[in-house]
């Protein structure tokens, strides 16, 4: 599948926030974002006045760079999650977090989400004692996710799992970090998804 292989900073500078794509690094004075907080390019500096529909489209690239989601997978999410019952930005919003690699990542396995897509690839994780190693797998409540016995000793696991504690597991989720192992609580809640999103523009982006 064809993902964007460039410079991750290059991506917050575009969007104009933190995506926290590059792990602990993000959270130090190494981060590009922090030395140059604007726009790639040579005219990054300028200073433009932007329509409603650039402003929806940044919104919807951002979320889309956020989850590390293509452009046609997250449309189908948008469909999904505009025919369930209840808001469809808070539907689409909680279908993202449910992704398996997310979870992985929300639970402090990963330092990013990108490399928790590719540790669940390698298959180094089960959900309720079975192997799934599809990143876009929809965790339900009451679901176990842990690691495999043999891939607990991983620097990078237990790397992230050492710096979890600065960003925090959300309330949804409950993490047993001895035994390398989280469950799913309760289905994410809008206040519980605290990056600055505003779902409404991408919903009326969509519907145009």
């Amino acid at each position: 599948m064809a993902r964007y292989t460039g410079p991750k900073c290059r991506l917050c500078r575009r969007e104009g926030t933190k995506l926290f794509l590059r792990g602990d690094r993000c959270y130090t004075d190494k981060c590009a974002y922090e030395r140059r907080p604007y726009a790639p390019g040579q005219h990054g500096r300028r200073r433009k006045k932007s329509s409603n529909y650039e402003i929806q489209l940044r919104e919807k690239q951002k979320v889309r760079r956020l989850y590390g989601i293509l452009e046609k997978q997250f449309r189908k999410y948008f469909e999904i999650a505009e025919a369930k019952k209840g808001v469809t930005g808070t539907n689409l919003l909680r279908i993202l977090e449910l992704r398996l690699d997310n979870v992985v990542y929300r639970l402090g396995f990963a330092n990013s989400r990108n490399q928790a897509r590719q540790l669940v690839k390698h298959g180094h994780f089960l959900v309720n004692g079975r192997k799934v190693d599809i990143p876009s797998y929809q965790v339900k409540v009451n679901d176990v996710i842990e690691v495999r016995e043999k891939s607990r000793k991983i620097p990078i696991i237990q790397e992230a799992q050492e710096v979890v504690a600065r960003r925090g597991v959300p309330q949804w989720l409950e993490l047993d970090a001895a035994n390398f192992k989280g469950i799913v609580k309760a289905l994410p809640e809008r206040e519980d998804i605290t990056f600055p999103i505003n779902e409404n523009l991408i919903v009326e982006l969509y519907s145009k």
